[in-house]
């Protein structure tokens, strides 16, 4: 083999004086690339403690995948040498090229990662890549985990607690996002204490006293759970979560009501269920003018819409004197009306008054989580649903948890 080729593919694969380049084969039916790669090098490092060690024997050879030369896959192929260490045994050294375990090269899986966070699809990725979907699976997996080895957190000081739809029905998984950081933290399987003790046992304890304010929904085990650890944390609950649930009420009274001017032939309510779901500002000027009519008419949706609409004064205060002043004077409307949706919710709003009153000293919503909903409803439709749980994580962590993905290349 001519020295030229050899030396000039070490330095390619950023090799060291311990290995060198002893073939290339090319072989052109098959549209590949092998290179032999040996160990030179005289001192051995024990791969589990790093001490220096005599050499026990050689593993049997192995191959790598590398990224192509031209258009021709290249493979790397090594027999390497295993270390006799006093402390660990015999232990096959690290090879400089590739991360423990793994059959593809460093350069390979950085390149892969790329492919992957483009595409979205992993299916796709995986053809571009010329490998199957349960090893680009597993590269993904590797890239997780090591991002979350890396991952800092000591800036997290306000934290979203959520939850997303995770197969059919009520199969939900919980979702922890760091708000300053916009990056999803941690996701647990259903939505129980225990999933919840899970999301926070993921952050360090010293972390979570560091945790200020914690934006949620009133579901009981997201609220138990975070008093339980990060006791310090204010709880603030979600002004998404409020809206949702004033919409609901508003939208029973109008079904009932429908009901019932269905019966007597009068069809004013009929197919205005979103109508009463968004703000005059977000509407067109022709469903405005078709709110604003209804509104003039004598219906109980429209007293429920005025209710609902008014509490959106709430969040607007700056001195949280005059929001509670605010808030008084609403729920007496609200529990007043003689609409039992509204005043079902006032109540509950009513119970859980100082955590919304938390608000003004964090100013903290899910606004982000809730903006995770459509990267997550993709993620979904890409991967047409998923019906294992670790696999639904892996990728959402490794497209919106913001982690280091790409391995660590090593330095001689």
């Amino acid at each position: 083999m001519n020295k030229l080729t050899t030396d000039h593919y070490r330095q390619l694969l950023g090799l060291d004086s311990s290995w060198s380049v002893k073939t290339v084969d090319f072989f052109p039916d098959e549209q590949r690339v092998s290179i032999q790669v040996v160990h030179v090098g005289e001192g051995l490092n024990c791969a589990e403690c790093g001490d220096c060690c005599p050499r026990a024997d050689m593993a049997p050879e192995r191959t790598w995948r590398h990224l192509d030369t031209m258009q021709f896959k290249t493979e790397i192929r090594a027999a390497t040498p295993r270390s006799q260490c006093r402390n660990c045994g015999v232990k096959t050294i690290r090879v400089p090229w590739a991360q423990k375990h793994s059959r593809f090269t460093l350069l390979f899986e950085a390149f892969a990662i790329d492919v992957l966070k483009a595409c979205a699809n992993v299916k796709r990725a995986a053809t571009l890549l010329g490998i199957d979907w349960s090893t680009a699976h597993a590269m993904m997996t590797r890239a997780v985990e090591r991002g979350l080895a890396k991952r800092q957190t000591d800036t997290v000081v306000h934290v979203g607690i959520d939850e997303k739809s995770f197969g059919r029905g009520h199969d939900y998984v919980s979702v922890m996002t760091d708000i300053g950081g916009h990056r999803v933290l941690e996701i647990s399987k259903d939505r129980t204490i225990q999933s919840t003790d899970q999301l926070w046992e993921s952050l360090p304890e010293t972390q979570r006293k560091q945790v200020q304010a914690v934006a949620m929904d009133m579901w009981q085990p997201f609220l138990t759970s975070t008093r339980n650890h990060a006791p310090e944390a204010d709880i603030v609950h979600d002004k998404f979560h409020v809206a949702k649930y004033l919409n609901e009420a508003v939208d029973k009274v109008r079904r009932k009501e429908n009901k019932t001017l269905n019966a007597e032939k009068d069809e004013r309510l009929k197919g205005t269920k979103q109508l009463w779901l968004f703000t005059p500002k977000n509407m067109s000027s022709d469903r405005r003018k078709e709110l604003m009519a209804l509104q003039q008419q004598d219906l109980k949706t429209s007293r429920a819409w005025a209710i609902k609409e008014h509490f959106r004064h709430f969040w607007d205060y700056v001195s949280p004197t005059w929001a509670s002043k605010h808030f008084q004077w609403w729920y007496g409307w609200a529990v007043r009306c003689r609409l039992k949706p509204i005043a079902d919710v006032a109540k509950m709003l009513k119970r859980h008054l100082p955590e919304l009153m938390t608000y003004f000293s964090h100013r903290i919503t899910n606004a982000m989580s809730e903006g995770f909903n459509s990267r997550i409803q993709s993620i979904k439709s890409a991967g047409k649903g998923f019906r294992i749980f670790k696999n639904y994580r892996i990728r959402i962590l490794f497209y919106c948890g913001k982690l280091q993905l790409e391995p660590v290349f090593p330095t001689h």
